[in-house]
């Protein structure tokens, strides 16, 4: 495991299964440049998807710990899984222990809070992965806010395998695009608001919308997650002020760094340089 580096003490910890989270990361750099950033994507064992609370809880865990042996102290779980599956257990549970001044958050709280000024009928979907449509973490978060609004969840197992094999943007893809779509809004039509829930999916955006009503809106996360990031650390102000801001970024992987350093191309515009990390 890396040593602590105190030069590099303060950064914005950025966690994911894999790749996905640097459409997160992507958003959340537009709007606050200035800061320093680490991003962890725990690719040796991603996907999470279908992996069982345990595992999930477990490995993001393992993840959290890292980071705040980096320095971090703020983390944000930039995976709808882990944020599903482990985040409030790691909240209420792990974080009083480890050290109660740090802080882990996740991105389906800022998420369900914007659903509620962007639709107007009531109805929206959610697309996700399998473990984050079985955990209703979407229709809990929002039914807290929004009682009145209905939450219709769709599974869309294919899709992340689409994207980190960069078939996306093929036509093979929109077979399991159409699908997923047509599913969802069979089961309720008066859906005007679809929320992409998980990080992977913006870069299905254009398939996506091909296959959508011109009437419905999709929320993608990351400028949804980097807007509410920008107000949590106004209103704490204790946080914010340990967060360093030297505008630079590290990227960590749990695979091979020549490989993420390869793919993160399909989520970044710009090239970037991957290291190992053990968890």
């Amino acid at each position: 495991m890396e040593k602590t580096d105190p030069d590099r003490s303060g950064a914005v910890g950025i966690f994911d299964s894999g790749y996905g989270g640097l459409t997160v990361l992507s958003g959340i750099k537009s709007v606050l440049p200035e800061y320093d950033y680490i991003y962890l994507g725990d690719n040796a064992r991603a996907p999470y998807g279908n992996r069982s609370f345990e595992r999930v809880y477990e490995f993001t865990l393992e993840a959290v710990k890292w980071f705040f042996k980096q320095g971090c102290h703020l983390v944000i779980l930039a995976c709808n899984t882990a944020s599903a599956k482990a985040l409030r257990t790691i909240q209420q549970v792990n974080l009083p222990q480890i050290d109660p001044d740090k802080r882990v958050l996740g991105v389906i709280r800022p998420t369900a809070e914007q659903i509620g000024l962007a639709s107007k009928s009531g109805h929206i979907g959610v697309m996700g992965t399998e473990g984050t449509i079985q955990s209703k973490s979407y229709q809990i978060e929002i039914s807290k806010l929004h009682p009145h609004i209905t939450v219709i969840g769709e599974a869309c197992p294919m899709w992340v395998p689409l994207v980190e094999n960069r078939e996306y943007d093929k036509p093979g893809a929109d077979y399991f695009i159409k699908q997923h779509v047509d599913n969802l809004l069979t089961r309720d039509p008066q859906i005007d608001t679809i929320i992409l829930g998980c990080t992977h999916y913006p870069l299905l955006m254009e398939k996506i919308r091909r296959y959508l009503p011109e009437n419905i809106s999709i929320i993608s996360q990351g400028e949804v997650v980097a807007y509410s990031l920008k107000d949590y650390l106004r209103r704490h102000p204790e946080i914010d002020e340990k967060c360093t801001k030297g505008g630079t970024t590290r990227y960590f992987t749990t695979d091979s760094p020549d490989k993420f350093t390869h793919q993160a191309s399909i989520f970044l515009e710009e090239q970037i340089v991957a290291e190992y990390a053990m968890l």
